[in-house]
């Protein structure tokens, strides 16, 4: 029996070492660039298509992409969950395929089919359009709806997914090899194609009691809260057998009760597991939960950013009153102005990468060049300064409308050259390249394997608030303004401040920067290694971060 199950590990191990690896990577990236293709495409675009098919108002239809956004960058939690707990990351992917494709017909619907829309009228001869209707408008939200629902499939576990192929933790060049994927990956992001590859994909099976194991645990502590917390030579620590984490962190020890073997007769079964697990944790399921609300601080700093990566109406409504021709005779779209942004994040990510990292990494002693904090933090600088060009270019472009004699026409197209827009998407996209990135790898390096898709989801639910706080924003802003006479984000560009509306947002995102300032001096967590052994999901490593004095301490160990 020895032998014969010596040898069905050895088959195991040989047949593992046969999947992933960079062969994967075309169906993999294939996928995830058709997805974003139309998600850049759609999003882009759609407050042309609100404002001219179904004669929204400019606050209105922003603010229903903006709840677009939030939607589709919410339900990857739930998709997250799912992966690690339940089907798998290549299982989630291939329905969030499904349905985002789903969507995308329906919405197809409406473009085609002219009973789905309000009877069209030209809205820059002034007539009086007719609202949608109720039923149009039920169309429409259910498009998005399924394509929310899908990427709540794709965005948390491509990532990840792709990660699992190049993992390799026996190859010494692991760790660069994962970091430059992260770089190339973290701006592309899942259809078909990725079915092709099934047989040669590494599919790291789902962890059943994840989700139910952060409930567990709070509802353990709260259940032992009247428990006195032991003194350091305790023994009583619930784990499992084999486990290499055998206590507790001091960090949050108040969740420690949560594990505490009040008396083995009456917690543990005979096979030495817990009888009641929403009583007795193990000590595994506390360190995770821990280390989820450890990041929290830091996450909270990007929902700021996050308004500003996901406004792409208010662009595009400047670029279409501006002079956009690039060449006498030809025009660039006002949508595609945002393209800019994804080729300074692109190049940026290409020269940080291969040209940046070895020069910096030299003087910070980082493998990375820069720590994730440091990068997070210049992304959040960064993005402070986009706004208060937005603003500035703004505040001529009004000007310029106002002396041309549009002040009345929202629709007239001003002299001045749409390209006075392509800095503030460089910037945003630069942004973007070191705050997004910067967190994707600090999630990633905070939690064990089977959290991964979890980690990532992170980053959409930092985007999905900051999409809820930007419609927030819009709202408040158009009604508080109004009351005053026009609103500062009026369908008329020309009578309206969006200049003020961008340096509202400059001074939250200047707050933001200090609290991010803050919150990574007071934040212990580690810099530059997991913390999790991946080899061993029941290990944990010796790992070392700055304190609060610049000292280093030891914070995990096995």
């Amino acid at each position: 029996m020895e032998i014969s199950s010596e040898k069905t590990k050895t088959t195991q191990q040989v047949a593992s070492k046969k999947l992933g690896g960079l062969r994967t990577m075309p169906f993999i990236i294939s996928n995830e660039t058709f997805e974003k293709v139309a998600s850049f495409g759609l999003h882009a675009n759609m407050i042309m298509y609100l404002m001219f098919e179904y004669h929204l108002e400019v606050a209105t239809g922003a603010s229903i992409l903006f709840l677009w956004t939030a939607a589709s960058n919410f339900t990857p939690i739930m998709g997250a969950f799912l992966s690690d707990s339940h089907l798998g990351r290549f299982r989630v992917i291939a329905l969030g395929s499904v349905i985002s494709l789903l969507g995308m017909v329906v919405l197809w619907f409406t473009a085609i089919f002219p009973q789905t829309r309000p009877v069209h009228c030209d809205l820059q001869s002034g007539a009086k359009c007719v609202s949608p209707k109720p039923a149009q408008l039920m169309l429409l939200f259910s498009a998005f709806g399924l394509m929310s629902i899908g990427s709540g499939g794709i965005k948390p576990c491509s990532l990840a997914f792709g990660a699992d192929q190049l993992d390799k933790p026996e190859n010494p060049k692991n760790a660069s090899i994962l970091q430059s994927f992260f770089n190339c990956r973290a701006h592309v992001a899942v259809y078909y194609s990725l079915l092709f590859g099934s047989s040669l994909y590494v599919k790291v099976p789902p962890n059943k009691n994840l989700s139910a194991g952060f409930v567990q645990v709070i509802a353990a502590a709260w259940k032992n809260r009247h428990l006195d917390l032991p003194t350091k030579n305790f023994d009583g620590w619930y784990s499992l057998k084999d486990s290499k984490l055998v206590a507790p962190t001091n960090k949050l020890r108040y969740l420690n009760k949560a594990c505490m073997i009040r008396s083995r007769e009456k917690d543990l079964s005979p096979n030495g597991l817990a009888i009641d697990p929403w009583s007795l944790c193990t000590v595994r399921q506390v360190e995770e939960l821990k280390v989820l609300i450890n990041v929290l601080p830091i996450w909270s700093t990007g929902i700021m950013i996050a308004v500003i990566i996901t406004q792409h109406a208010f662009p595009v409504v400047q670029a279409n009153t501006m002079d956009r021709h690039i060449f006498p005779h030809i025009q660039m779209p006002a949508a595609s102005f945002s393209i800019f942004g994804i080729l300074t994040l692109t190049l940026w990510v290409a020269i940080y990468d291969r040209i940046l990292v070895p020069l910096i990494s030299k003087y910070t002693e980082r493998p990375r060049g820069l720590s994730f904090k440091q990068r997070m933090g210049a992304g959040l600088a960064i993005s402070c300064l986009a706004m208060a060009v937005a603003s500035e270019v703004e505040r001529r472009r009004r000007n310029t409308a106002i002396q041309e004699g549009f002040a009345n026409n929202p629709h007239g197209v001003v002299t001045m050259s749409a390209n006075w827009l392509v800095p503030q998407h460089c910037l945003t996209g630069l942004a973007e390249a070191f705050n997004a990135i910067g967190q994707i790898e600090f999630y990633y390096s905070q939690f064990p394997k089977n959290m991964s898709s979890i980690a990532v989801a992170l980053l959409s639910l930092g985007f999905g608030m900051g999409s809820l706080v930007g419609s927030l924003i819009v709202t408040v802003m158009d009604n508080v303004t109004k009351k005053g006479g026009v609103s500062w984000v009026s369908s008329n560009l020309n009578k309206g401040h969006y200049d003020y509306y961008y340096l509202v947002i400059t001074i939250l995102s200047m707050v933001n920067f200090l609290y991010y300032l803050l919150c990574s001096r007071s934040c212990g967590c580690c810099e530059d290694k997991k913390i999790w052994d991946d080899e061993d999901h029941e290990d944990m490593k010796d790992e070392e971060m700055p304190t609060k004095s610049g000292e280093y301490a030891v914070v995990f160990s096995a």
